[in-house]
C-alpha cells in the first residue's frame, strides 16, 4: 500500500529518483536520536546535472526556485532511502539553502522558497520549517543551488 506522502507526490506528478551517491567523503544521511539529517543535495534531474551557473546572471529567480525544488525532490529521495517510508517524517525541522549568487544578487530567500514551498505542499503544516538562505560565490559542480535538510522522524 502506498503511504500518504507517496500518494501526495504522485498526485502532483513527482516520481522520486534513485538517490545520488555521495560525491566526496561523507554519507548522504544520518539518523540519530529521532532526527534525520540529509546532506546537501544539488539539482540533479533525469538528464543529469541541471542549473549550472549563478542566479542573477545565468538564471533568474524563477529558474533558481526550480533548482531549489529539484534539490528538495532529491532530499526526499534520500529520506525515503533512509526511512523506507516517508510517512515516518513527523516534521520538516530546518532547511539550509545555498544559492550561487551573481555579485549584488540579494534575493536568496525567494530562490530557496522553491524548496520551502514544495515541502509545505507535500507535508502540509508538518512541512513548515526554520530556514537559512545563504548567498555564496560558488557551489559544487558550479550548480546554482544546494539544499540540506533536518527532519524529525517517528
Amino acid at each position: 500500500m502506498t503511504g500518504l506522502i507517496e500518494s501526495r507526490l504522485a498526485a502532483i506528478g513527482i516520481n522520486l529518483p534513485t538517490p545520488a551517491a555521495p560525491a566526496a567523503n561523507y554519507v548522504p544521511y544520518v539518523v540519530s536520536r529521532g532526527m534525520l539529517y540529509i546532506s546537501g543535495q544539488i539539482p540533479v534531474g533525469q538528464q543529469g546535472l541541471e542549473f549550472v551557473g549563478a542566479v542573477g546572471d545565468a538564471f533568474g529567480i524563477d529558474d533558481g526556485r526550480a533548482a531549489a525544488k529539484l534539490c528538495a525532490i532529491n532530499i526526499l529521495a534520500q529520506a525515503r532511502a533512509a526511512l523506507g517510508d516517508l510517512d515516518r517524517v513527523a516534521r520538516v525541522v530546518k532547511l539550509v539553502g545555498f544559492v550561487q549568487s551573481a555579485p549584488g544578487f540579494t534575493d536568496q530567500p525567494k530562490v530557496v522558497n522553491g524548496a520551502s514551498d514544495f515541502f509545505v505542499e507535500v507535508f502540509g503544516d508538518k512541512g513548515r520549517h526554520a530556514r537559512s538562505a545563504v548567498g555564496v560565490s560558488g557551489l559544487p559542480f558550479g550548480v546554482a543551488v544546494e539544499v540540506e535538510a533536518i527532519f524529525e522522524i517517528d
